[in-house]
């Protein structure tokens, strides 16, 4: 089998694209992945295509060795746009590789341990508030503006079977609501200071949501990398008393990091921005995070299944970074099954409506839980015509 052709195609994921690599072979079978293209990497597709030339002719089933040659190329420069071509590439000749051998992506590394994999709703309440319009008119959501909305937000996460949510750094004012993450809306102190009043109002936040979502709801909130270390370390003891699951925050310093998570009265999650087992090994190393949080479409699924092994050793469970689309939505739950110290599952509980008719099989939810499905490869393939019924433009 020889790899003769990789294209991206791009659909409308509301306020995001959802970008899809097709990776053709002569023997008729097609590799899928997605992969991240948004603020962060616009240039992405470009890189995909400048790299996927190398691997034409080759034999996608032989996978890592393709993914070490291309990492051998990019020596000089490794991580970024680099590292997230290579994974795309990787994730689709693992797709090829599956279902050339008739057996699901957990099964070609060694898993499944688990079928049923438990979820978090990510990023609770935050889209909302920052694309407030465009949720209201085309999903239907409720704006969210007052700390009421917020304890309705939590209720309705419970009632839709999630036993868990995170949400994001959000201040309810006098002028409405305002997502106070810079990773999502511009601006932002770039000292990252935090005052008494941004305490006082993320304290507020989570009392409201713990309020509606009641003691069987595990609550997380993710700072990302909106304050320093030790303002992330006031947040976290301000919030000592409202039994998070975790508290979600990054540092680009292995020391600083662990230096956190002494500190902070609840587990620590972090790592999210890291590539392969050389960039984690430091952070590990020093016991940086109660939980490592592995990004699939950064890593490659094969690179990342290493990273929870080197975790384990530290016995450190391992969740995915998803915040993608559709078939992300499939690979995350492959990386989840295929390794022994899985910890949750992160999922967007808000999305377009139209986001699992992007795939030939759209997957099982029931019960808080993530059905891994049994069929060769990924579980599903992409919907191409959906695809074109639903473009990305790149405006909401």
């Amino acid at each position: 089998m020889r790899i003769t052709r990789a294209a991206s195609i791009h659909a409308d994921g509301g306020w995001r694209p959802f970008s899809f690599l097709k990776i053709e072979t002569d023997e008729g079978l097609v590799g899928w992945s997605e992969y991240g293209r948004g603020a962060w990497a616009p240039a992405l597709p470009q890189m995909i295509d400048t790299l996927a030339a190398r691997v034409i002719g080759q034999d996608p089933r032989g996978f890592a060795r393709l993914a070490a040659e291309l990492h051998a190329g990019a020596r000089f420069a490794p991580g970024g746009l680099n590292a997230q071509a290579i994974a795309a590439i990787e994730n689709a000749c693992v797709d090829l590789a599956a279902k050339a051998a008739g057996v699901p992506v957990a099964r070609l590394l060694g898993g499944p341990f688990r079928d049923r994999l438990p979820l978090y709703w990510s990023h609770c309440g935050s889209f909302r508030v920052r694309d407030s319009a465009y949720f209201e008119r085309i999903l239907g959501r409720p704006r969210l503006e007052t700390l009421d909305d917020m304890k309705a937000l939590a209720a309705e996460a419970a009632a839709r079977g999630f036993g868990a949510a995170k949400t994001n750094p959000i201040a309810f004012t006098a002028d409405g609501a305002v997502l106070l993450n810079p990773g999502f809306v511009p601006g932002g102190d770039p000292g990252r200071a935090v005052d008494a009043a941004t305490i006082a109002a993320i304290t507020d936040q989570i009392a409201a949501f713990r309020d509606g979502g009641g003691p069987g709801l595990d609550i997380m909130l993710d700072a990302n990398f909106g304050a320093t270390p030790e303002g992330t370390a006031r947040i976290g003891r301000a919030l000592a008393g409202h039994g998070l699951r975790w508290l979600e925050a990054d540092a680009h310093a292995p020391d600083a990091l662990a230096a956190l998570r002494e500190r902070l009265p609840m587990p620590l999650a972090s790592l999210e921005t890291l590539y392969g087992r050389r960039g984690f090994q430091p952070y590990l190393a020093v016991r940086a995070a109660d939980v490592a949080i592995v990004d699939v479409a950064w890593n490659g699924i094969a690179e990342s299944v290493r990273i929870a092994a080197l975790a384990e050793i530290g016995e450190i469970n391992v969740a995915p970074h998803n915040f993608y689309g559709p078939l992300a939505d499939l690979m995350a739950a492959h990386f989840c099954a295929a390794v022994a110290n899985f910890e949750i599952m992160e999922i967007e509980g808000d999305d377009v409506p139209w986001k699992y008719a992007l795939l030939t099989a759209a997957p099982t939810i029931a019960g808080g839980c993530f059905m891994l499905p049994d069929t060769p490869g990924w579980g599903a393939d992409v919907n191409e015509d959906a695809v074109a019924e639903h473009p990305w433009t790149g405006a909401r």
